[in-house]
């Protein structure tokens, strides 16, 4: 089968989470035999950040502005099987065009849902929206399950939707790696947002001050020259994906925050979810709608609701976190793996 994506960037894991899941995806994809070509503006912040220069047995289409590619576009999707245009494409709506009037079928694939859905509530125009809406399209996936879905067709006109969760990449993520620049009670890997920093602040930030003996790790770009970091808390900028691993495998315990959009509709996981669990270390997440149905709580994930939880996690024995550590990795295994995600798309866009 021929897949043809035209999205954000797979190319640079800069500054966004699209990606490391489009890198596992499109990888188990090729293995499998299909055929997959990405199309990725080529941004001057990517392009400065490029930590991916070759496709896995894939093809990564890098072009400087639509009418330099348009015609190469229209020619890969005509003997394409599937077309996919996703959330935060700079040229979504001229490449729903090219999709559209294929004989490809025809998928729009929101990774941002909440984010999408929030800037319509608003009143916002969501530039990476179709003009036509989400109608046309054979089929709509979303990243984010539960509600979100049925305001993806009242809000949107999607006829068709179903949820394509994160997940994680097992040829690049796995346990065992480690990295003594990255040692730490506790990490955080994530970019800067403003409506998830309040928790970033409350469960990092806010524990590292009470526990100065610990020593704290944030990893990710975009943070304020004025955030106030207590001396026990290290920075690093961006760290690539090549060093998520050894970022994970070198922490007693992670923690995962989620977006405020993200965390009000529920059913969202971020991938470095899966990832961290992937990489064998224990996660302490805020709670969400729909966790329980990703990782047990209590046994596979721990769940921070104020500070004095992350504080009591970090008082955890070593037995108990190994054990709630390896309930989850197992899990991730059987259900969360690019290899099944890539299944999973496979039949949604082809039913």
């Amino acid at each position: 089968m021929k897949l043809v994506v035209f999205g954000l960037s797979v190319s640079s894991a800069w500054g966004n989470g699209h990606a490391t899941l489009w890198r596992g995806l499109l990888r188990a994809l090729a293995r499998d035999g299909h055929q997959v070509a990405f199309f990725e503006r080529d941004m001057p912040w990517y392009a400065q950040n490029r930590d991916l220069h070759r496709g896995d047995g894939y093809e990564i289409v890098l072009y400087g502005s639509w009418p330099d590619v348009a015609r190469a576009a229209a020619s890969a999707v005509s003997s394409a099987d599937v077309g996919i245009v996703t959330s935060f494409c700079p040229d979504a709506d001229a490449a729903a065009e090219v999709v559209l009037r294929s004989c490809a079928r025809r998928v729009f694939y929101d990774l941002d849902t909440p984010v999408t859905l929030e800037r319509l509530g608003r009143g916002e125009r969501v530039e990476y929206l179709p003009t036509v809406g989400l109608g046309p399209f054979d089929m709509v996936l979303s990243y984010t399950g539960g509600r979100a879905l049925e305001q993806l067709a009242s809000r949107l006109g999607a006829r068709r939707t179903a949820p394509l969760y994160g997940s994680v990449d097992l040829s690049t993520h796995g346990r065992g790696e480690h990295d003594p620049s990255f040692t730490c009670d506790l990490s955080y890997l994530g970019t800067y947002a403003a409506d998830r920093q309040q928790k970033v602040e409350d469960f990092l930030l806010a524990p590292a001050t009470r526990l100065p003996e610990r020593r704290f790790l944030l990893g990710g770009p975009m943070y304020p020259a004025h955030m106030t970091k207590p001396a026990n808390l290290e920075m690093r900028s961006h760290v690539p994906p090549t060093q998520h691993p050894a970022f994970y495998g070198s922490s007693r315990l992670t923690l995962n925050v989620t977006r405020g959009a993200m965390a009000e509709l529920g059913w969202c996981p971020s991938g470095r979810l899966f990832e961290a669990a992937a990489c064998g270390v224990p996660i302490i997440s805020d709670h969400w709608a729909g966790l329980g149905d990703f990782f047990e709580t209590g046994r596979e994930i721990l769940v921070a609701r104020v500070t004095d939880d992350v504080v009591a996690a970090l008082q955890v024995g070593e037995g108990e976190l190994e054990a709630v550590a390896r309930r989850a990795r197992e899990r991730v295994l059987a259900e969360h793996t690019a290899e099944r995600r890539a299944r999973q798309l496979l039949e949604l866009v082809t039913r």
